[in-house]
């Protein structure tokens, strides 16, 4: 390949955020998401508008990263876009765009596993808060993945091999949050929204019982009861319970996954002894979530890889740098590639 720009062109359409990138050998020229309000007022993605707002994004998201990069679409070495996990229908409009982009302009065409593109967002240049020398992870390592889908602790020992050490049996970490934020009255999305409203409430304000999950997999659907009940209880005796006290519940709830999230990685890394330990996913945003396992590294001595925030929600430059690994080694898919909603990380 010797040193050549190699420039890849990453398209992720998994749920809700339309977006294309280009990077050149590892460097993001440009990230373009085009995000989709329609859902708020439903609270939730629901899928049949989000795969028409994609076919209404993707080619001025596409068009826009092209310009952004200053390079036109002839100079592009590769496409790679996200296969799956994700909406079927979402996944659809962007493999379909890719594979006649690719076939138009006789250029390979990548297929990326989204969970492994936020986990592999991390070598993508710059794209880490830096704590200590080293600017990214080496192999073998650990990458807590936190979103509305998933819940995971991985290792990783190369770019093309992971294992999964532990994962939810039941609600992701994602899920949980926008969950109890509904319980207590706000919006969708509600993790971002618990998130803010806690800066001005008490963690302390309510002790919830962590979950009791074998080996190093997780639960949250226990804890959404747990707060289910307590507001029920608490508005038997007083109906405006929860808006006098709502920065403190969401606080509290806040800090109860916070908690089961760092608990059972501290128990990966001394079950592993790998202390290199990187963050990847959507609710890797969370600002608490950040602070914690930061002062958590500080204390027990890991390697900590925290990606900056526009790498932390879904994006087409992480897709992008997971499509540059592969190119380099000649790892390209076959233009009958089809979408696919659940694909195992490990596959």
């Amino acid at each position: 390949m010797g040193n050549e720009p190699v420039y890849i062109i990453g398209i992720e359409s998994s749920c809700d955020d339309t977006s294309a990138a280009v990077i050149l050998n590892g460097k993001v020229l440009a990230n373009i998401v085009a995000g989709q309000e329609v859902h708020r007022q439903y609270g939730g993605v629901v899928p049949e508008l989000a795969s028409r707002a994609h076919q209404a994004n993707i080619i001025p998201v596409v068009h826009e990263a092209l310009a952004q990069a200053k390079i036109k679409k002839n100079q592009l070495s590769a496409i790679a876009v996200t296969e799956g996990p994700g909406l079927l229908g979402s996944l659809l409009v962007g493999v379909s765009f890719a594979k006649g982009l690719a076939q138009a302009l006789q250029i390979p065409l990548i297929a990326i596993h989204h969970m492994q593109a936020h986990i592999l967002s991390h070598f993508i240049d710059d794209a880490n808060i830096v704590q200590g020398d080293k600017a990214k992870p080496e192999f073998p390592f650990l990458c807590l993945t936190v979103s509305g889908g998933h819940t995971q602790i991985v290792r990783v020992d190369t770019p093309f091999k992971f294992y999964i050490l532990g994962q939810t049996i039941d609600d992701a970490a994602g899920e949980a949050f926008d969950k109890g934020a509904k319980m207590i009255g706000l919006s969708y999305p509600g993790g971002p929204l618990i998130d803010k409203l806690s800066k001005s409430g008490n963690p302390k304000f309510i002790s919830f019982p962590e979950p009791v999950v074998q080996d190093l997999n997780f639960s949250f659907s226990g804890l959404k009861t747990s707060l289910l009940y307590f507001i029920r209880d608490q508005e038997i005796k007083d109906k405006d319970y929860v808006v006098k006290h709502q920065a403190d519940i969401a606080a509290s709830y806040q800090e109860a996954i916070v908690s089961i999230l760092i608990r059972k990685l501290h128990k990966a890394v001394m079950q592993t002894g790998i202390n290199q330990v990187a963050l990847a996913g959507g609710v890797s945003a969370n600002s608490v979530l950040r602070e914690t396992l930061k002062a958590h590294a500080d204390k027990h001595h890991w390697h900590l890889f925290i990606p900056k925030l526009e790498y932390c929600t879904d994006n087409a430059a992480m897709v992008a740098m997971a499509g540059y690994m592969r190119y380099k080694e000649g790892l390209f898919s076959s233009l009958n590639l089809f979408a696919r909603a659940r694909i195992p990380i490990d596959e």
